[in-house]
C-alpha cells in the first residue's frame, strides 16, 4: 500500500498524540491538529518529519473550513478532540452543555463535511469518531456526556450510510487506566480494575490499535467498538 495521509483531530495530547506517532511509525503522514498553532506545530515536530502540526478548533463550528483549507486529500480521519465535563440536572451549567453538544456533534459533522472534496470516495477510507463508555454507564455527573457518545453512536451510523463506500465507525473507550487523566488517580483505578474482567483496565496502547484497525479494516462500517476489555459487562 502507497504512503497515505491521516488526519488526527485533536492530535496534540493523550491518545490522540500516541494515533498520530502510530501512524508515522508505520510510515504513514499524519496531521494533527489543536486549538493552537505554535503548539500543534512543536508537537508535531516532536513526533517526525512526516508529522504536520494544524490548528482548528471544532468548538467554533463556522471556522472549521477556512481552518482545513491547507489540507490536501486524506485517506482517514480520526476525530479524537474532546472535552471533560462534569454537569447535572440538578446544577445545570447551559453553557458548558452547548459547548461540548458542539464540539462532539457539530464539530465532528462539519470537519467531515469541510473534507468530502479530499476524502476519496473509497472502501479504503475510514473515518473513525470518538465517543465513550458513559452513554452505557453514565456516573453522577455525565449527564452531557453520556447524551453526546449516545449521539456519536447515531452519528456513527447516519455518516456511514450517507458516506458508502467510505467507512465510518464509532470508538467508545471505558477507563483508559493509562491515560493522563487517569495516571494520578491510583485509587479511582484501582476501583474500576476491581470491577473489570481480569482485572486490568484497557490501555492507550488498546485504544491506538483499536483505531488502526478501524481505519484499515475494509469490510467494517457504521460499527461501534467498545475497548474495556469488558468493563461494560459488569
Amino acid at each position: 500500500m502507497s504512503q497515505r495521509t491521516i488526519l488526527v483531530v485533536g492530535g496534540t495530547s493523550g491518545i490522540g498524540l500516541e494515533i498520530a506517532k502510530e501512524v508515522v511509525a508505520r510510515g504513514d503522514n499524519v496531521i494533527l491538529t489543536g486549538r493552537d498553532q505554535e503548539r500543534a506545530e512543536a508537537v508535531a515536530a516532536s513526533v517526525g518529519p512526516n508529522a504536520q502540526g494544524l490548528a482548528v478548533d471544532i468548538s467554533e463550528p463556522e471556522a472549521i473550513a477556512e481552518a482545513l483549507k491547507p489540507v490536501g486529500e486524506v485517506h482517514g480521519l480520526v476525530l479524537a478532540a474532546i472535552e471533560r465535563d462534569a454537569n447535572t440536572v440538578r446544577e445545570y451549567d447551559i453553557a458548558r452543555a452547548r459547548r461540548l453538544v458542539t464540539l462532539k456533534l457539530v464539530g465532528y459533522t462539519e470537519t467531515v463535511h469541510a473534507l468530502l472534496d479530499r476524502l476519496p470516495a473509497s472502501r479504503e477510507t475510514g473515518i473513525v469518531l470518538f465517543g465513550g463508555r458513559a452513554k452505557d454507564a453514565p456516573y453522577p455527573g455525565s449527564t452531557t456526556v453520556a447524551t453526546i457518545n449516545g449521539g456519536v453512536e447515531g452519528l456513527t451510523h447516519s455518516m456511514a450510510l450517507e458516506l458508502a463506500p467510505m467507512r465510518v465507525n464509532g470508538l467508545h473507550p471505558g477507563i483508559i487506566g493509562d491515560s493522563p487523566f487517569w495516571a494520578d488517580k491510583p485509587a479511582a483505578v484501582e476501583a474500576y480494575e476491581s470491577r473489570t474482567p481480569g482485572g486490568a483496565l484497557a490501555t492507550m496502547a488498546d485504544i491506538v490499535g483499536a483505531t488502526m484497525f478501524l481505519l484499515d479494516n475494509q469490510g467494517v462500517s457504521g460499527t461501534s467498538l467498545y475497548v474495556d476489555r469488558g468493563w461494560r459487562l459488569t
